[in-house]
Parts: structure tokens; C-alpha cells; sequence
């Protein structure tokens, strides 16, 4: 009798121990008691009534990503081409989560599906290969409208790949192709177009320089001949001024030593004979001077005849 009083004691306080739960954090667990709904608990240590509570489902409040595989859509010009699309939802209420619809993650499979389609369809090929922005807001803005009534918000809606039928690939790639050689093409031609403009201004910088260096040669050339010049007529200048002052100085002796008449008449037969230094065609001596060279001849043929004599 001990024995089984003990074991009911143990029995108990196992089924006590075993209806104290807690919920962890981002947690909740909705509670059924006698089958029909009862509450949702959030964080923190609860009691449940044994034999009549049970939980009915834990619910995670953590932000989930669905990847799902990709989907054939058809474009408005009659494109079939693959999608697949990332979603981020997060249970806002566990109740409705648990209640709202069978199965969750497949009604937003399908629903994404369907709505990817839908909008894919009023859209043509090209404007769905630049569109992922606008595609991304519509989904995003459908599927929440139609997930409010099952406790979920989605968060976000990404196109990770679009997957367009391999001829039309190929024909991106050519026109991808074309349009880089294109690009190519008008580099090429502007950068040859620099290099001449850049090689026309060296050639125009140079020939100016070029004049310049002419230019300054030029006036120095005339600045250096202009003081030649200068230095030449300076220089015969100076002669003259020699000249005229030796021709002074001579006259100023003369008229000191008191020369004779006869002297006076020499120096300017020398005179005369200077000037008519092979440059005169016509020389008009005065008659005084002539018959002085007269008596200078006569001198000279007498002094000639005596030495002809002596030498004999």
C-alpha cells in the first residue's frame, strides 16, 4: 500500500513538473484547452491544466526567408522566361497563423506565384529586365494586402534571377556584343581625335615659338649692326677729331716756330699732294704754289745731276 501511494506521489508531481512551461525569447505558443482555442502565450514561465491544455502550436516571431524555385512567367509580348523570388515575412499573430489557413508556406508559394504572373503579364520583356524595383513594390504590396487575414506581414520581396529562354540570351549577348564594340568604336575615334588636336597644337606652339626665336634673333642681329654702326662712326669720328686736332697742333708749331714763307708754301704743296691722292680727277693750283713746285723741281734735277756727277 506504501508503494502505491508513493508511486501516485511521484506520478503527480511528474504531470506538475510536465504542465510548467517556458516560452523563450521571439517566441509564442498558442494554447487549446478541450479543443478549442484558449489564449497565446508570450515570454515567461505558464501553467498549464493537465489533461485539458494542450499547445496547439509554437510560433516563431523571427523574420523567415522563403526562397522558392523559380516560376515560368509570360511576359505581354508572349516571352516565357523563369523567376524566383526571395520573400521576408514575420508572424505578427500567432493566432491567425494558426488558424487562418492550412498550410502557410505553401498559400504564399502559391500566392506569390500567381501575383509574380500577374504583374509579369502587363509588362513587356525589356521593361521586366530593368524593372526589378517597381516589380519588387507591387509584389510586396499584394502579398501583404493578402496575408493581413493569416497573421503575417511580409517584409520584403526580392527577384534574386531572371531566367529569359536561351535565344533570347544569346540575342542580349549579341546586342551586348555590339553595343560594347560600339562604345569601343567612339573611344578609338575621340581619342585619335585628341591626339591630333593635341599634335596640331604642339605644331602650332611650335612654329610660334619658332617665330619668336626668329623674331628676337632678328632685332638683335639689327640691335648688334646698329651698334656696329655707331661704334664705327664714333670710331671715324674720333679719326677726324685726330686728324684735325694733329693738323691744329702742326699749324699751332708752325706759327710758334715762325716758319718762313717758303716752308708755309711746302707744306701746302703736301697738302695738295695728300688731296690729289689718286682720288682727284682735277686738282686747280694757285700760281704762287705752282712756281714754288717749279723751284722744287729745279732742286731736285740739280741735286740728281750732282750725284751723277760724284758717281762718275
Amino acid at each position: 500500500m506504501e508503494f502505491v501511494v508513493l508511486a501516485f506521489i511521484i506520478v503527480v508531481a511528474l504531470v506538475a513538473v510536465s504542465c510548467i512551461k517556458v516560452v523563450p525569447q521571439a517566441k509564442s505558443y498558442v494554447i487549446e484547452r478541450l479543443g478549442g482555442y484558449q489564449c497565446t502565450w508570450d515570454v515567461g514561465i505558464h501553467f498549464k491544466i493537465p489533461f485539458i491544455d494542450r499547445i496547439a502550436r509554437r510560433v516563431s516571431l523571427k523574420e523567415q526567408v522563403l526562397d522558392f524555385p523559380p516560376q515560368p512567367v509570360i511576359t505581354k509580348d508572349n516571352v516565357t522566361m523563369r523567376i524566383d523570388t526571395l520573400i521576408f515575412f514575420q508572424i505578427t499573430d500567432p493566432k491567425l497563423y494558426s488558424y487562418g489557413v492550412e498550410n502557410p508556406i505553401m498559400a504564399i508559394e502559391n500566392l506569390t506565384a500567381t501575383t509574380l504572373r500577374n504583374i509579369i503579364g502587363e509588362m513587356e520583356l525589356d521593361e521586366t529586365l530593368t524593372s526589378r524595383e517597381i516589380i519588387n513594390t507591387k509584389m510586396r504590396s499584394s502579398l501583404d494586402s493578402a496575408t493581413d487575414p493569416w497573421g503575417i506581414k511580409v517584409n520584403r520581396v526580392e527577384l534574386k534571377n531572371i531566367i529569359p529562354p536561351a535565344a533570347i540570351q544569346e540575342a542580349m549577348e549579341k546586342q551586348m556584343k555590339a553595343e560594347r564594340e560600339k562604345r569601343e568604336a567612339i573611344l578609338i575615334a575621340q581619342g585619335e581625335k585628341q591626339s591630333a588636336i593635341t599634335v596640331a597644337e604642339g605644331h602650332k606652339e611650335s612654329a610660334i615659338l619658332e617665330a619668336e626665336a626668329e623674331k628676337q634673333a632678328a632685332i638683335l642681329r639689327a640691335e648688334a649692326k646698329k651698334e656696329a654702326t655707331i661704334r664705327e662712326a664714333e670710331g671715324q669720328a674720333q679719326a677726324i677729331l685726330a686728324v684735325q686736332k694733329a693738323n691744329a697742333d702742326g699749324i699751332q708749331m708752325l706759327n710758334e716756330a715762325n716758319a718762313s714763307q717758303k716752308v708755309i708754301e711746302l707744306k701746302s704743296l703736301e697738302a695738295f699732294a695728300k688731296a690729289a691722292d689718286g682720288k682727284a680727277t682735277k686738282i686747280i693750283i694757285p700760281s704762287d704754289i705752282q712756281s714754288m713746285a717749279g723751284m722744287v723741281s729745279s732742286i731736285s734735277e740739280v741735286v740728281k745731276s750732282s750725284g751723277t756727277a760724284a758717281e762718275k
